[in-house]
């Protein structure tokens, strides 16, 4: 299995205070693990296929991509498409301020440089996906981990037809780059889920 360049000492101080913010995430995941390190993990997973060599930062910010989203649940806001849209700003504004904080901490040492903080945060916002390497990068393992982890769950769920799912996957794919996209044509899906990606492609 492809695995990822290691990263200093003070990242990986970074990326135990992460997992250890995600390990107080109540809802659980596979195997009774808190569902945010569940999903963390995966995301790592995903980026050592889709890009070995990552830098540090983008490291930090794959794992931290939905930091304390628990705080914040979807219900909080209207089940609206404009709704979804102000909660996942919300979100993302949130969950980069906290990971500043995090980061800053002086249990790591030695410090994160002020513009590497930045560089991560900027990073979890999705901050110029068109045209930064990076930002595309955490895209393409998002979507990913959706594909691999979320998807099967997410589709059979009762008030969503399959019309709307297939809308849901040709803009998820629409996000991916062609090396992300590569790499979800080569998963073990499930057959309902090849069907669906066939009809979203078609």
């Amino acid at each position: 299995m492809t695995s990822l360049n290691p990263v200093p000492s003070n990242y990986e101080t970074a990326l135990k205070l992460i997992d250890e913010a995600h390990a107080q995430d109540p809802r659980k995941g596979p195997n009774d693990v808190p569902y945010e390190l569940h999903y963390a993990q995966k995301m790592t997973r995903w980026l050592a296929q889709r890009k070995p060599d990552a830098s540090p930062a983008l490291q930090l910010a794959c794992r931290a991509q939905h930091f304390r989203r628990w705080e914040i649940p979807r219900s909080t806001y209207p089940m609206t498409r404009p709704g979804y849209l102000t909660w996942r700003a919300k979100q993302k504004s949130v969950a980069a301020a906290q990971l500043s904080e995090l980061l800053a901490s002086p249990q790591i040492q030695p410090a994160l440089a002020p513009e590497e903080i930045e560089r991560v945060t900027a990073l979890v916002r999705k901050e110029d996906l068109k045209s930064n390497e990076e930002t595309q990068v955490l895209e393409d393992v998002a979507c990913l981990v959706f594909l691999d982890d979320q998807f099967d769950d997410f589709e059979s769920k009762p008030e969503i037809d399959e019309a709307k799912i297939v809308s849901i996957l040709q803009k998820t794919w629409g996000k991916m780059s062609e090396e992300g996209r590569a790499l979800a044509l080569g998963m073990d899906l499930s057959e309902r889920a090849k069907m669906l990606v066939g009809k979203a492609l078609a």
